[in-house]
């Protein structure tokens, strides 16, 4: 099996910076303060993708539910990976961060390559550490989509590559591809996981091949807070459940909301903040390499850094493993 060259993603910090918000729930004068935040506490992954805007985000809205309207704090397609680029022209420091970013769909070796060229650009940058499949694409064989990464990581545009959304079954064929074949593998592999969402079958699969995993979501896109209500018509203007409204069709049933209260419930008891409770919780999982915060404020990677720091008691583990037999 190929082996990748040394680079920062070798040692990634275990809390990364989830970029998707940039541009699409806040200006960039804000994401330059987070990303000169995250950088000077030790978080030094920055994940992002080429469907990651304010104008992508208004588009999906019009597509989907035919509604065109503004809640976004900017149109431009592509923000988040233009807004890390500039920051990076403006800060310098690249060889400080681990960049991740992600194409959507067609996976064949010449869309790769010009997807992540056009990456490279908004970026301002010859090179990703990372470059993930966001999803599962039906519509390319297997060992097309293995040839393609093998092509990009042989010509020194990403170091290592991976998958996002992909479930156990498509990721064990991608690795049985590439040890057939001899091809660089995915060594990453990026998914939801949280109080709410499990990943059993993904992490037997994670450790017996030791892949790293990425943890997004680890707050529920914000589900956990405890400030949503069934009533899908008092959600918050500019969150990430009014400005991607299919987030509430992930999370919005009767099973959820039991488990908020459950969690703030031993929360209080235990005298920590639910959300850090949360956030421990993801952590305390050895096979979670890095654990991505979308945060929109400082006070979302401040929680973060003391989630990391949170030992988490065995009676609060207990209790949590309890939630599934009560």
């Amino acid at each position: 099996m190929p082996s990748s060259a040394n680079s920062a993603s070798d040692q990634p910090s275990r809390i990364g910076l989830g970029c998707t918000t940039f541009g699409r729930e806040i200006p960039e004068t804000t994401a330059f303060a987070l990303m000169d935040y995250a950088v000077d506490h030790g978080i030094t992954l920055f994940d992002t993708a080429e469907t990651y805007g304010g104008g992508q985000a208004r588009e999906t809205r019009k597509r989907l539910l035919g509604v065109d309207d503004t809640r976004e704090v900017s149109h431009e397609m592509h923000s988040s990976e233009k807004i890390i680029g500039r920051w990076l022209k403006s800060r310098g420091g690249r060889d400080r961060i681990t960049i991740v970013t992600k194409t959507s769909r067609d996976f064949q070796c010449a869309q790769v390559r010009a997807a992540l060229e056009a990456s490279l650009q908004r970026l301002q940058t010859d090179h990703v550490e990372q470059y993930l499949y966001h999803s599962f694409d039906p519509n390319t064989p297997i060992d097309e989509a293995n040839r393609a990464l093998d092509a990009i990581i042989k010509a020194g545009l990403a170091r290592i590559g991976g998958c996002s959304n992909y479930n156990a079954t498509q990721l064990q064929a991608a690795l049985d591809d590439s040890e057939r074949t001899g091809l660089h593998r995915f060594e990453v592999v990026q998914l939801g996981y949280s109080l709410l969402k499990a990943q059993d079958e993904i992490f037997k699969i994670v450790e017996r091949k030791k892949i790293a995993f990425q943890a997004f979501s680890p707050l529920a896109a914000g589900f956990l807070s405890g400030k949503y209500t069934p009533d899908r018509s008092t959600i918050p203007k500019g969150t990430r459940f009014d400005i991607i409204p299919a987030h509430a069709d992930l999370y919005f049933n009767d099973h959820n909301f039991q488990r908020v209260a459950l969690l703030h419930q031993l929360a209080q008891k235990a005298g920590v903040p639910p959300l850090q409770l949360a956030m421990a919780w993801v952590f305390q999982n050895p096979l979670v390499t890095t654990v991505l915060v979308g945060a929109r404020t400082e006070a979302h990677l401040a929680n973060a850094l003391a989630a990391e720091k949170l030992p988490c008691a065995p009676e609060w583990m207990g209790a949590i493993k309890g939630w599934d037999t009560a």
